[in-house]
Parts: structure tokens; C-alpha cells; sequence
């Protein structure tokens, strides 16, 4: 089903909401929750023997991208990475300690800041640290986020000998004024090459990120960006919309606030985004993400078994995320927990010997019933009624009365249809699932100001 553009429910619509990539949403996480339930929960986890999924966060980059919003250290002076990466070493002695060794790690992840940071060297001795503690599965997915502007042959090696499999690199914007105003200059050539060594590797998938609404930016510039990257024939592309924050983020301030695109030239570069990777074959996943066809994320969504975590779309429904590293978020069956941001803070809870929560959250029964809707509409483009009565011994249309008939506007509007047994996202609402996921989210009620990024 192709997403349809209707510029004025958009306009209508458009308003701050979770991305949802949990239920409820990280704004939720308080630190009345800390390391003593987590150590609790993994214990709990082992009687599940559900698989694993590891994150791994490596925060160093050698110069700071303007638009950035991750938590990262800039350093270009190498060895600050070594002290950081022998407590990750330590915290995941920390957490193996409670958890069943039979339980296999399905799915492995290293984001950041910049993972290619690392020498080759350090990759090697990096993921054998990982693979003493954690028994990865023979057909484990295992991805890596690389900054090609510093990405070097002998890496490229190295991470496909220890066993990534996936990579994604960050491309933002292809048009060089661009790359000036944001501090992050890479030419076309280079990523061609760099995305040509990778799959001459082997790799099986390749994956690139752009993002909208950056300084100088137009339809018009921001097509042959596009096009280019169609060019380069990525198996996945994920388009963020720039969130521009300043006050958050000081280092925004340095952009040239003046040539941001207008709120109406960021639609008209949406619209054409996903108007271009729909006509070149690519599957509309749902709000930033594209794929292939045959890719796994686009053949779980027409079976209905997608799922969203901190990292984004998932094929691993069910499996429990572990987090390592600063700012690191897991995600256990009932909970999720999120380690200090800072490396201060980091580093003093780790030398204390104590795993390094800072803050997490526990489900409650409403909590578990909501997240299951909510994950539906955002991954699988509706919800059965069946399912869900079924799941969790309600009826869905008591369960959920009032916003049955909150969302009767919506459904006057052509985003959904309500039928008898179900609730489906039409086309038109394909770009509005978070706002029909707010519909039923319970917590998003009591807030009185929206954190959050606009759902367009």
C-alpha cells in the first residue's frame, strides 16, 4: 500500500508526539527505577529463555556534524576511546553475570557518535569481549553504523571478518553548500566507492541515512540527492526531518538559521522524498524508513509481525534488548532502562562496580494492552480487535470506547476505516500513524506540554 500526500491533513494534523519507539515512551523513565530492578528483571528474563538483541553505543567522533543530536564526544586526539571501552567491557561482565548462557544473541548493534572511531585492532578485541560473555547466533543480524569520510579498507575487513553483516552509513545531503553549512563534508565519489568496497566485501545489506530541512536545502536541490542515492541502490534509506533545537543543542546555534527551509518547503521535499523511493521500487515502511521489497522489514510488515525498538523497525519482536554503553537504553519483556548520559557519571557507577542505571521504567497491565495496539498501528498499519481480545483477555470496543470515538474524526478525514473487527491505515493516513497512535495513549493525556519532535 503506497503512502498518499494530502498537504492540508498534514497541515491539519501536524502536531509534537512520540515516535514510538517504546510504549511508553523514554519521557516516562524515572529514576525511582534504577540498577537494583534491572538485576531483578534479568534474572526474571531467564525464565522467558527469550533470545537477545545488544546495543552497544560508541559515542567518540572526530568532529561535530552541526545538526546533530546524539550524545557524542568530539575528540581527534585517539586513545579517549580506551579507558571507555574496558568498563563497556566491565559492564557487560556485570550484566552476563545474571543471565542464562544458553541464551543466544540474535540481533547486535554498535551505534554512536562514530563506531568506525575504533581501529581495527580495537574491533577485533571489542567483539571478542562480546563473544566471550554472549553466544551469538549462526545467523544472527549484526549491524554497524560508519561514517564513511573515515571509514578506511582495512576496517571494512576487519568488520566483516569478525561478523557484521549489515552496515549503515550517514549520508544526510549529497549538495556540497550543504555539507559546508552542517560541517560534514563527504563528495558523492567517495560514498559511491565506500558503498562499493562494502558490498564487493560481502556485505548483505546496506543501509543509508539522509535528513530534510538542513540549511539551503530545496525540493529541488534535495531531489538530486535523492536521486543519486537511488543511483546507489541501497538495500534500506531512512529520512529524518531535521529537529532543529538550539536551545537543546547549543552547537545548532553555529547553523545559519536563516536558510532553514520554511515548515511549507520541508513538506514539498517530503512529498517528493516519498514520491521518488516509491517510484523506484522501495517499500514505504513508515515514517522515515524505505526498503527493498524482499528485505526482511517490508516482507514482516505484509505479515504483520514488524515491531519497533530504540534502534527503530525490528524483525526480532520479543526479543530483549540490553543496552551497553553511555546513554544506552534496553528494552526487557516488562521494562526498559536506561544507563547515565554522561561519562563521568558512566564511569564512577562502573568502577563502583555497579551496573550503570540511571533511570528505566516498569509496565503496568494497561501499559503492556496499549503498547501492543500502538506497535500495531506504527509497524503493521492497523489492528485486529481479535488479536488483541485474545492477547489480553478484553473486549476491545469496552477496552477502548473512548477512543473508538476519538478517532471517528480521523476516519471522516480518510486516514483510517474502522471496521467491525479492525482498525486499517489508509493511504493518505500512512504519514499520520503517530498521531493515530496518540489516539490511545494513555500517558500522552496527562501531559500538559509535548516534548516532542512534530509527528511531520
Amino acid at each position: 500500500m503506497k503512502a498518499e500526500f494530502n498537504k492540508e491533513l498534514i497541515k491539519k494534523y501536524d502536531r509534537p508526539g512520540p515516535r514510538y519507539t517504546s510504549y511508553p515512551p523514554a519521557t516516562e523513565f524515572t529514576q525511582e527505577v534504577n540498577s537494583k530492578h534491572y538485576i531483578k528483571k534479568l534474572i526474571e528474563s531467564n525464565q522467558r529463555k527469550t533470545p537477545l538483541s545488544l546495543y552497544f553505543h560508541i559515542p567518540f567522533c572526530e568532529q561535530r556534524c552541526l545538526y546533530c543530536g546524539c550524545n557524542v564526544i568530539i575528540s581527534h586526539r585517539k586513545g579517549i576511546e580506551v579507558p571507555y571501552l574496558e568498563r563497556v567491557y566491565r559492564e557487560m561482565e556485570l550484566v552476563s553475570q545474571y543471565l542464562d548462557k544458553d541464551r543466544k544473541v540474535v540481533q547486535l548493534h554498535w551505534g554512536g557518535g562514530t563506531p568506525n572511531y575504533l581501529e581495527p585492532e580495537q574491533i577485533k578485541v571489542f567483539f571478542e569481549e562480546i563473544v566471550k560473555r554472549f553466544p551469538i547466533d549462526e545467523n544472527a543480524e549484526i549491524s554497524i553504523e560508519l561514517d564513511p569520510r573515515y571509514l578506511t579498507d582495512e576496517q571494512i575487513k576487519t568488520i566483516k571478518e569478525v561478523g557484521f553483516n549489515r552496515v549503515s552509513l550517514g549520508i544526510q545531503d549529497l549538495n556540497p553548500k550543504v555539507q559546508r553549512a552542517v560541517n560534514r563534508i563527504q563528495p558523492y565519489e567517495l560514498i559511491k566507492e565506500k558503498i562499493e568496497k562494502l558490498r564487493e566485501t560481502g556485505f548483505e545489506s546496506i543501509n543509508v541515512d539522509l535528513i530534510y530541512g538542513l540549511p539551503y536545502q530545496t525540493k529541488e536541490s534535495f531531489e538530486e540527492t535523492v536521486e543519486k542515492v537511488i543511483e546507489l541502490n541501497p538495500d534500506r534509506i531512512a529520512t529524518y526531518s531535521f529537529a532543529y533545537i538550539p536551545d537543546v543543542k547549543p552547537h545548532q546555534q553555529l547553523l545559519p538559521k536563516e536558510s532553514l527551509p520554511s515548515a511549507e518547503e520541508k513538506l514539498r521535499i517530503l512529498e517528493m522524498i516519498i514520491d521518488k523511493f516509491q517510484s523506484a521500487g522501495y517499500v514505504y515502511i513508515g515514517m522515515d524508513h524505505f526498503a527493498k521489497p524482499h528485505d526482511e522489514l517490508a516482507v514482516a510488515q505484509r505479515k504483520g509481525e514488524l515491531w519497533r525498538n530504540f534502534q527503530g523497525y525490528t524483525t526480532k519482536k520479543g526479543v530483549e534488548l540490553l543496552g551497553f554503553g553511555a546513554t544506552s537504553i534496553g528494552m526487557l519483556y516488562d521494562s526498559y532502562f536506561q544507563n547515565f548520559k554522561t561519562l563521568r557519571e558512566y564511569n564512577n557507577a562502573v568502577d563502583k562496580g555497579e551496573i550503570p542505571i540511571f533511570r528505566g521504567y516498569i509496565l503496568s497491565e494497561d501499559d503492556f494492552i496499549r503498547r501492543e495496539v500502538i506497535m500495531d498501528i506504527m509497524c503493521n498499519l492497523g489492528v485486529d480487535f481479535k488479536k488483541i481480545e485474545n492477547m489480553f483477555e478484553i473486549d476491545f470496543k469496552d477496552y477502548f470506547e473512548r477512543e473508538l470515538e476519538e478517532l471517528k474524526e480521523m476516519e471522516e478525514d480518510g486516514l483510517i476505516k474502522i471496521e467491525e473487527d479492525k482498525i486499517r491505515i489508509l493511504p493518505v493516513g500512512r504519514l499520520l500513524i503517530r498521531n493515530v497512535a496518540m489516539v490511545f495513549d494513555a500517558h500522552l493525556r496527562k501531559k500538559r506540554e509535548l516534548k516532542f519532535s512534530r509527528t511531520i
